[in-house]
């Protein structure tokens, strides 16, 4: 969100007997506070979380160092209460439990995790100034997060760590096997920190001829950097996100290929001449993201997908190839079925030339304590290569 172009949402408060107000900052969407209640390094773990269970927002004015761990705590707090929970339903098993029943599950939890640990919030001054004691220097990670700022503003600890860690992301790099150079992400754009399926897009045969290719959804512009360093002459790349353009933008500068295209758009790009290949990379589970940040894991009802596949075949030259890129996990969570995913390739009159697979490699899929392991171990990655029927 830019502050600077958003309508702009306020909190009223009272700090003792003085009347408060400061701009609302909430990358997941909440609404501003009702109740806010002053919390500080006297205040106890189980106290703070107790508070943030009944509703109530926490407002730190201690050590900030302390807030990092008052906020760990209550993260622990709540695996503990998750961890009962688990133990109780483990002893009476239901007929109605599925892998898809325990992913929705989870997904609850998780949104409820965020939430409460979502409720305990810094007051910053203008230009993002934190006067706590031992604070960081916050303003160049939180401009680059949420835009410039000139006034004060409240925002979660929780968002505030995210913009942080985005600052480091951005400034190290993600190496990607397989490609001479780090991808850069930004805040709000996913980092492609699983990237098995790279060396499908290398070793993927282009077609016959490969002058103008697209990729839809770009986010930060990975799949948009391998097609022109294998020499396709023209790519367009597109995403509806701007933040996602932008990281496409600064990775391209980086790769030296400044003369591939970007549009803000959803899904095709316009006033283009038909393309040899498509390539899409879509979020991969039909479900319903607790964030904006999670639109690039979570595709409700596979509007992205489905959009994706019907749109396809009238930007395709005839003799043109459209690579998806898409994990199985979807399947094995019982989310989509393979018989599902292979009729809307029919119905976009669509065949499979030919497809390419791998195994995850991400250290989930080794994780036997995870209540999806069975799923997450199966997962399967595909490069398939649709030609027009």
């Amino acid at each position: 969100m830019n502050v600077s172009q958003a309508e702009k949402p306020y909190v009223q408060w009272q700090d003792g007997e003085t009347p408060r107000k400061a701009l609302w900052l909430s990358e997941s969407g909440y609404a501003p506070p009702a109740h806010i209640v002053p919390v500080d390094d006297q205040t106890t773990a189980d106290h703070a979380y107790r508070l943030a269970c009944e509703g109530n927002y926490l407002l730190w004015r201690g050590d900030f160092h302390n807030a990092l761990q008052l906020m760990q705590a209550m993260d622990r707090r709540i695996s503990r209460s998750e961890q009962r929970k688990h133990s109780k339903a483990s002893k009476k098993p239901s007929a109605e439990h599925t892998t898809a029943s325990a992913f929705h599950q989870q997904r609850q939890a998780q949104a409820q995790r965020a939430r409460t640990l979502g409720r305990l919030l810094l007051e910053l001054d203008a230009g993002y100034v934190c006067r706590l004691r031992r604070a960081p220097e916050l303003r160049a990670a939180c401009e680059a997060a949420f835009g410039a700022l000139d006034e004060p503003c409240l925002i979660s600890l929780r968002d505030l760590q995210g913009a942080l860690g985005a600052a480091q992301w951005r400034e190290k790099g993600v190496t990607i096997a397989g490609l001479d150079q780090a991808i850069f992400p930004h805040y709000g754009v996913f980092a492609p920190t699983r990237h098995e399926y790279v060396p499908l897009m290398q070793e993927a045969p282009l077609p016959a001829r490969h002058e103008v290719a697209f990729d839809i959804g770009t986010g930060t512009g990975l799949l948009a950097i391998i097609l022109a360093k294998r020499g396709v002459e023209q790519v367009v790349a597109t995403d509806s996100n701007p933040r996602a353009l932008a990281c496409a933008e600064n990775n391209l500068d980086r790769a030296g290929l400044s003369a591939v295209q970007l549009q803000e758009v959803d899904l095709f790009p316009t006033g283009q001449p038909l393309a040899d290949l498509i390539v899409c990379n879509p979020p991969w589970l039909p479900a319903k993201p607790s964030s904006a940040l999670e639109l690039a894991v979570y595709d409700p009802k596979s509007r992205m997908l489905r959009g994706f596949l019907r749109g396809v075949r009238a930007h395709l030259a005839p003799h043109g190839e459209a690579w998806l890129i898409l994990s199985d996990l979807a399947e094995h969570l019982q989310l989509r079925t393979r018989e599902q995913l292979l009729a809307w390739f029919a119905e976009a009159k669509l065949e499979v030339k030919y497809r390419l697979d791998t195994q995850p490699k991400h250290g989930r899929s080794q994780d036997s304590t995870d209540p999806l392991h069975a799923a997450r171990s199966a997962e399967v990655t595909s490069l398939w290569c649709l030609t027009p029927a």
